[in-house]
């Protein structure tokens, strides 16, 4: 993944990647028919069926364990981690189809994170995309890859594989599937939300596979502006130090410019998806806060952003120039990230100074999440007063606004907006999402209709507060075009999420009413849901980059966390661990952990200790309280998820750095007491 750092063209969609031991089914499952399956690879009729390595790699049929059956393929032989098995589809899906992809892999011995892509050729040039990013797999038993994969181009050449991130170790697959459901037609009879809200341009974020056939249809008929949701981050556009690709956004720009559609650019610095080189000094190490590393940290920003926000000029009018840099729990309200720990304030001061010489004429922006929670909107206030005093060209503020059902009141959003307006700054809505679940421990296998109602009337009152407050919000983007291409699928935790105005076959729900007309949302009246009481609410993006894959995520979105129970455990006869890497790219990765209480008498208040044997760090956690020394990592429960019931479980996530390997940590302990490791 290291030595293999390839960038895909932007117009191949890897969408709503579920990493994950089980899938999580379709927003609208009882409207959707059976999906139709164009490949079945089973290995029960003892050959490879069609199977190949992809180098010197050993593939046979085997009987030593099978998922179903008495069959599958084991891959042996193997001498890199990019090598493994791979299955020619260039006769099998066609362009503008969205797949589903499953497969079952199980390790043959120790344990490794377990990759499906997909390798396409155009004029002979090699591209590769992700469909699955990390997922940790061992001997004990098979897991599940499941992804959305969207051809979006022209190939000559398109292979499924599999892969691992570090090992060579032997590995087994098995039940391999790819399905898909007959797209419906978009509905053309109805208004275009760009038609009914005029006080400022609309748009969603995009990825290759919303520019065709009817994803495309549907983005130009509903929308007037778009945001390359990844293309344009760091690791897509710089993947190595001073080479600049612009492969993956060029036909986003593309046919915005076709279509008359205004483009926001996202992002020019940002903690996550920034390739390690970036904070590696002139020595090789790792930079610290000295003058030379920081000298040499500001060069590379500044070398950045001159070619990046260059190679575009004027065709961008909006630029997110830094994004999500406070973390209210710090005394000064700044993020703990590598580019404050080395350059403190002055990589901001560098990036808008840059960007304004640059771009004369785009309006610049600092970009954050849960801006509606007093704490942080304070704080960015201050940092955004304080640098506008020192004469930093900073002409906006973006509110990313993921949101949930239940939060936040409407009045904490409206708050959040005068909070800003004496500053005399433009503002935008940047990643809008409304959320169905309200806390991680919800699973629907549809979403209730409730839960869709009560979406309806956030998305019905959101509109209006910032229709309300024209003259300050300058431009709503929703953070996807529809349900079937969110990274709530997989954030906080993985299952199907619908936050959009469209379903996952393109019609308008009732969000789409809240916005267009709430007359039409239902015959019935309802109170506002936005007036409920503000619940604890996680917003994470699966930060999955993984080289040589496509990222396909947003920015991380973490809600308030919540305070520590100190009540000890009680009752600690049995646990289960389940540690997923679910997204990974250049330096960093992302993380989710599920303990199960396996015993016969409740937790109360839990500890789960680990210790990490490749000098991985944790950088950020939710829905726990984390203490890291060294490699020995406690994570602690949260208010809200300190008891486990029997068989029951708690979640939670982190963001983490990693260097040369990141194997998954061999061992679990709860209270004290050793867990199966799942």
């Amino acid at each position: 993944m290291r030595a293999l750092a390839r960038l895909a063209l932007a117009t191949v969609l890897v969408a709503a990647p579920i990493a994950a031991v089980t899938l999580a089914p379709t927003a609208n499952a009882a409207e959707d028919p059976t999906p139709i399956t164009v490949l079945t690879s089973n290995f029960e009729d003892g050959t490879v069926q069609g199977w190949a390595g992809r180098s010197a790699e050993t593939l046979a049929h085997t009987t030593t364990v099978a998922h179903g059956g008495t069959g599958s393929l084991a891959v042996t032989g193997r001498t890199a981690a990019w090598q493994g098995p791979s299955l020619d589809v260039l006769d099998v899906f066609e362009k503008g189809t969205a797949y589903t992809i499953s497969a079952w892999v199980r390790m043959a011995s120790g344990s490794d994170n377990a990759r499906l892509s997909v390798e396409r050729r155009t004029g002979g040039t090699a591209a590769y995309d992700q469909v699955v990013g990390n997922t940790a797999v061992t001997a004990n038993g098979w897991v599940n890859l499941t992804g959305r994969y969207t051809l979006a181009s022209d190939v000559e050449f398109l292979r499924v594989y599999v892969e691992t991130a570090s090992t060579t170790e032997s590995f087994y697959i098995d039940d391999v599937t790819a399905s898909y459901v007959p797209a419906l037609p978009i509905q053309t009879d109805i208004p275009s939300v760009q038609d009914v809200v005029t006080e400022f341009p609309v748009g969603a974020s995009i990825t290759g596979a919303e520019i065709v056939t009817t994803h495309g249809e549907l983005l130009t008929k509903h929308f007037n502006s778009v945001t390359p949701g990844n293309a344009l981050k760091w690791d897509a556009t710089e993947p190595t130090e001073n080479t600049f690709t612009y492969a993956q956004a060029d036909p986003l720009m593309a046919f915005a410019r076709t279509h008359d559609l205004a483009v926001r650019g996202h992002t020019l610095v940002w903690h996550n998806q920034t390739p390690s080189w970036v904070f590696t000094g002139a020595d090789g190490q790792p930079m610290t806060a000295t003058a030379e590393d920081k000298e040499l940290l500001l060069a590379r920003l500044e070398n950045h952003i001159r070619n990046v926000a260059g190679h575009y000029g004027d065709q961008i009018g909006v630029w997110d120039v830094v994004n999500e840099v406070i973390d209210e729990n710090q005394s000064d309200g700044l993020r703990r990230s590598n580019w404050f720990n080395v350059a403190g304030l002055d990589y901001i001061r560098t990036a808008f100074r840059v960007a304004r010489e640059v771009l004369p004429n785009a309006k610049l922006y600092i970009n954050d999440y849960n801006t509606n929670v007093p704490a942080k909107r304070d704080k960015l206030y201050n940092l955004i007063a304080q640098l506008k005093a020192e004469g930093v060209p900073i002409d906006g503020v973006g509110h990313q606004v993921h949101i949930n059902v239940s939060w936040p009141t409407l009045a904490e959003s409206e708050a959040m907006i005068q909070k800003f307006i004496p500053l005399g700054i433009d503002q935008q809505v940047t990643e809008m999402d409304v959320s169905i679940y309200t806390s991680n421990s919800e699973s629907f296998p549809t979403p209730p209709a409730d839960r869709l109602l009560k979406q309806a009337y956030v998305y019905r009152d959101m509109f209006a507060l910032f229709r309300k407050y024209a003259a300050e919000i300058t431009s709503v983007t929703l953070w996807g075009l529809a349900d079937d291409n969110t990274w709530l699928d997989t954030f906080p935790v993985t299952r199907k999420d619908a936050p959009l105005l469209f379903d996952t076959r393109l019609q308008a729900k009732s969000a789409y009413w809240g916005v267009v007309d709430p007359s039409k949302i239902n015959p019935s009246p309802s109170p506002s849901v936005s007036s409920a009481s503000p619940s604890p609410s996680v917003s994470v993006s699966p930060s999955a980059s993984v080289s040589p894959s496509v990222s396909v995520s947003p920015s991380v979105s973490v809600s308030p966390s919540a305070s520590v129970s100190p009540s000890p455990s009680s009752g600690t006869a049995g646990c289960a661990v389940t540690y997923r890497v679910t997204g990974s790219w250049p330096g960093g990765f992302q993380g989710d952990v599920k303990i199960t209480n396996t015993g016969t008498a409740p937790i109360a208040g839990w500890s789960l200790n680990w210790q990490y044997t490749a000098g991985q760090k944790i950088s950020q956690l939710w829905n726990g309280a984390l203490t890291q020394s060294g490699t020995a990592v406690t994570v602690a429960n949260t208010s809200w998820n300190g008891t486990l019931s029997p068989n029951g479980s708690a979640s939670f996530g982190f963001l983490g750095s990693w260097t040369g390997t990141n194997p998954v940590p061999a061992a679990f302990t709860l209270n004290g007491a050793t867990c199966t490791t799942l």
